[in-house]
């Protein structure tokens, strides 16, 4: 029974995909723990293989470190808990638990939308005063302005779950989401939800839209930069291929954001099913696609890459 008269619920019911048949049970949690899977592995090798690579301590490499941390706790906060409402038939999350979770959900989220922007910067600074970047962006101009970029949020978020811990929760605790999330949670709210849906929507929007502004003018002052270059010098965007890992990864993570924002202004609407799956890709399979295009996307990691497998296997036919 998922209804009471309480004031207050002890628990949540995690709908997980809505609609889906038992029969997919099954093949729907082996995809999720390869999915986990690939995510930990990836992003796990990133973070260790950057550590070791002394070669590697440089201020882009270690913004990748950030995102790949962002990345990998994205998704164990949030994919244990639908696999197990399909492999354990475990839906139940507690009260304090899901706003735990909603915490963290959001908090990565807009972590690396701003480390997306420091990276940005980055590049910014590396193509149009390559001179002063390595006085300007140095080990720790990056290390403070990412860990600003997790500040920050921690603060907002701090207050954003306090304020829809404030509303009374009463009668229906039945999540349509596979996760928690800020709107699905409150909504379930007795009264007062728009007071506390009202200010989360507009940090959403300050969170998305600022960072990718931003991003947006790095970029196009980048694009020009790089075209006057390739004027006075005959050697067009080899520049801007130092930003290719970067740029994809930014549209990754926007672009499908910004579509499904687009689709609801312009009054296109998605079915609840469908609509959690949308959720679900463009937020778990960037994370598990980031690690590939760090390491054959990036010059010097695909390199040295390269040069340790190389390593690895002569050292195995000198062994023989």
């Amino acid at each position: 029974m998922f209804y009471t008269n309480e004031t207050r619920i002890k628990d949540f019911f995690i709908l997980g995909f809505p609609g889906l048949s038992q029969e997919y049970y099954g093949p729907v949690t082996a995809l999720l723990l390869i999915l986990f899977l690939a995510i930990a592995f990836g992003n796990i090798f990133i973070l260790v293989f950057v550590k070791c690579e002394r070669s590697l301590h440089k201020p882009t490499y270690l913004i990748f470190c950030h995102l790949a941390l962002t990345d990998l706790a994205f998704g164990t906060v949030t994919l244990p808990k639908v696999i197990s409402i399909y492999w354990f038939d475990d839906s139940i999350i507690s009260f304090y638990g899901c706003f735990v979770q909603m915490y963290f959900v959001h908090l990565l989220g807009t972590s690396h939308s701003f480390i997306l922007m420091v990276m940005a910067l980055d590049r910014f600074t590396a193509i149009c005063t390559p001179l002063r970047y390595p006085v300007v962006f140095t080990n720790t101009t990056a290390s403070v302005l990412c860990g600003l970029s997790w500040l920050m949020p921690a603060t907002w978020m701090s207050a954003i779950v306090l304020d829809a811990l404030s509303l009374p929760y009463c009668n229906l605790n039945i999540i349509a989401h596979c996760f928690c999330d800020h709107i699905a949670i409150t909504a379930l709210g007795c009264h007062d939800v728009q007071r506390v849906q009202l200010p989360a929507f507009v940090l959403a929007m300050i969170s998305l839209l600022l960072p990718l502004g931003l991003i947006i003018i790095s970029y196009s002052v980048i694009i020009v930069a790089v075209m006057t270059m390739s004027n006075s010098d005959g050697n067009p965007f080899k520049a801007l291929s130092t930003c290719t890992s970067q740029l994809l990864v930014t549209c990754l993570f926007y672009m499908p954001r910004c579509f499904v924002y687009l689709a609801n202004i312009l009054g296109f609407t998605f079915s609840a099913p469908v609509r959690i799956i949308v959720v679900m890709l463009y937020s778990l399979l960037p994370a598990a696609v980031n690690p590939v295009i760090y390491c054959f996307k990036t010059k010097d990691i695909k390199e040295k890459l390269k040069k340790r497998i190389f390593t690895i296997l002569g050292k195995r036919v000198s062994a023989q």
